[in-house]
C-alpha cells in the first residue's frame, strides 16, 4: 500500500506541475525570410522546450511541417496571396494544393488551420479581395473531399487592424464600409464552419502615433491611470485589450459576436531605426512577458471577461532578409544559435533555464516569398490619453483587472479554486488509505 500511496503522490504533483506550465493559448509565428536560420529539426526541438503550444507558418514549407510531426504542436499553415486567384477559380487547384501541402503530413503533423491569404485588404486590390471567399470555400471543399473536414482542419484568413474604421471607443468600433460586403461573406463562412476571425493587433505601432510616457505604460501592461470607454463605461488598463475588444465590437455590429477571435500576430521589436520610438530590449521584454501573464490570468477583456484569446507572438526568429525599417528584422524571441534574445520565461525546464545550447552553423536555407512587413501596415488608430483627472479616451472600455471587485470571476480564479478542492479531496483519500 505504501508503494501505491507514493505513486499517487507522484502522479498528483506531476499533474499539478504540468498544468501550471501548460499554456495552450500561446503560439508563435515562424517566418523564413532569412538566410541564417537553424534547420527545421533544431527549431522543432526548440519549440518543444518552450511553453508554445502552437506555431504559425506563412507558407507550407514541407521541411518545417515534417519536423513538427509527432510533437503535439498545433500548426497553422498558409496559402499565399499569389495562390488566391487560382484557389478561387479552379477547385481542382485547391484539391491539388491540399493533396500536396496537407494530406502527406496530417495527422502526424497537427495542422489545425489553413490561412488563405494574409492581410489582403492592406493592398487595396478589390479584385483580389473578391476572390478571397471563393478561395476559402474551395479549400474547405478540398479538405472535405480528403476526409479532413468536419472541424479537423479549419480555413480562414488573416486581417490587419486597419480593416476597422476606428476603435474610438472600443465598444463602438465597426469595419470600414468599403470592406463590409466582403467581410460579411467571410464572417458567414467563419460562422458556418466554426473557423476563427484572425487579426494582427500591434500596440507598438499605435505608440508611434502617441509617444507620451503614459501611452507607453498603457501599451506595455504597466501601471497607468486606465482609459474609460464613455459608451460602455468599462475601463481599460492596456491597449491590447482595447484593440481586441474593438474587433469584438465590429464583429458584433455585423451580427457575428460568436465568431472566435484569434490574434495571429502581436509583438514588440527590441531595436529599430532612430525614429522608431520604444524599440528597446526592455520594452520588448515587458510587452511580451506582461502579455503572457495577462493571458495566463484568464481575466479576458472587458467585453469578453474570462475568455482567453489564442495569441501568436511575433516572432520565433529575426528575419534578416525582410525589407523595411530596422524593427522589421528585430522581433525575434530567439537567435539563430537558439539562445534567447531576452528572457520572458518561455522554457519548460524545471530550473527555468533561460538559454538553449548553441548549435553549429548550418547551411543557409533559401527564404520563401516574404510575408508582408509590419511597417507596410497602417498603424492602429491613435489612442489619445485623457487628462489625469478624467482617464477616458477611445481605447477606454476595460474592466480594471486590478480592482478588488472584478466584473466577473475569471477562469483562472475558478481553476485555482478547483485546484484547492482537488488537493483537499486528494489528501482526504490519501489519509483514508493510510489509516
Amino acid at each position: 500500500m505504501a508503494a501505491s500511496v507514493y505513486s499517487l503522490i507522484l502522479l498528483f504533483f506531476s499533474c499539478l506541475v504540468h498544468l501550471s506550465k501548460s499554456q495552450p493559448f500561446l503560439g508563435v509565428n515562424y517566418g523564413l525570410t532569412a538566410d541564417n536560420l537553424p534547420p527545421p529539426s533544431a527549431s522543432a526541438k526548440l519549440l518543444q522546450s518552450t511553453t508554445f503550444q502552437k506555431v504559425r507558418l506563412y507558407g507550407s514549407d514541407p521541411a518545417v511541417i515534417k519536423a513538427l510531426a509527432n510533437t503535439g504542436i498545433e500548426i497553422v499553415i498558409g496559402a499565399s496571396n499569389g495562390d488566391v486567384p487560382g484557389l478561387a477559380s479552379d477547385p481542382s487547384f485547391a484539391r491539388s494544393w491540399v493533396q500536396t501541402n496537407v494530406v502527406p503530413y496530417y495527422p502526424a503533423s497537427k495542422i489545425v488551420l489553413i490561412a488563405v491569404g494574409n492581410e489582403i485588404t492592406t493592398f487595396g486590390d478589390n479584385n483580389l479581395m473578391s476572390q478571397l471567399l471563393p478561395a476559402m470555400k474551395n479549400v474547405q471543399s478540398a479538405l472535405e473531399a480528403a476526409s479532413l473536414g468536419g472541424g479537423k482542419i479549419k480555413v480562414s484568413t488573416v486581417h490587419v487592424m486597419s480593416v476597422l474604421a476606428g476603435s474610438d471607443p472600443p465598444s463602438a468600433a465597426v469595419f470600414k464600409p468599403e470592406h463590409a460586403d466582403i467581410l460579411k461573406g467571410l464572417l458567414e463562412f467563419n460562422s458556418e464552419t466554426g473557423s476563427p476571425f484572425a487579426v494582427n493587433p500591434y500596440p507598438f505601432f499605435a505608440y508611434q502615433d502617441d509617444r507620451r510616457p503614459e501611452t507607453l505604460a498603457y501599451c506595455l501592461f504597466q501601471a497607468n491611470p486606465g482609459r474609460v470607454d464613455p459608451k460602455s463605461n468599462l475601463k481599460y488598463m492596456n491597449m491590447f485589450d482595447a484593440q481586441v475588444d474593438a474587433v469584438y465590437s465590429a464583429l458584433n455590429s455585423m451580427g457575428f459576436k460568436d465568431v472566435e477571435i484569434v490574434v495571429a500576430e502581436t509583438g514588440w521589436p527590441y531595436k529599430g531605426d532612430p525614429d522608431e520610438a520604444g524599440a528597446t530590449v526592455e520594452n520588448a521584454r515587458a510587452y511580451n512577458k506582461n502579455l503572457i501573464a495577462h493571458l495566463k490570468s484568464g481575466s479576458g477583456t472587458p467585453l469578453m471577461p474570462g475568455r482567453v484569446i489564442d495569441t501568436y507572438l511575433f516572432a520565433l526568429y529575426d528575419e534578416n532578409l525582410k525589407p523595411g525599417k530596422g524593427s522589421e528584422r528585430a522581433f525575434g524571441l530567439f537567435r539563430p544559435d537558439l539562445t534567447m534574445t531576452y528572457d520572458i520565461g518561455l522554457t519548460k525546464t524545471t530550473n527555468n533555464q533561460t538559454s538553449m545550447a548553441p548549435v553549429s552553423p548550418t547551411t543557409p536555407r533559401l527564404p520563401p516569398a516574404a510575408a508582408p512587413t509590419r511597417q507596410t501596415l497602417p498603424a492602429p488608430p491613435q489612442m489619445i490619453l485623457p487628462s489625469p483627472v478624467t482617464p477616458s479616451d477611445k481605447n477606454s472600455g476595460q474592466t480594471d483587472v486590478h480592482n478588488s471587485t472584478p466584473r466577473s470571476a475569471s477562469w483562472a480564479h475558478i481553476c485555482r479554486s478547483l485546484s484547492i478542492s482537488a488537493s483537499m479531496l486528494f489528501l482526504s483519500v490519501l489519509y483514508a488509505l493510510i489509516i
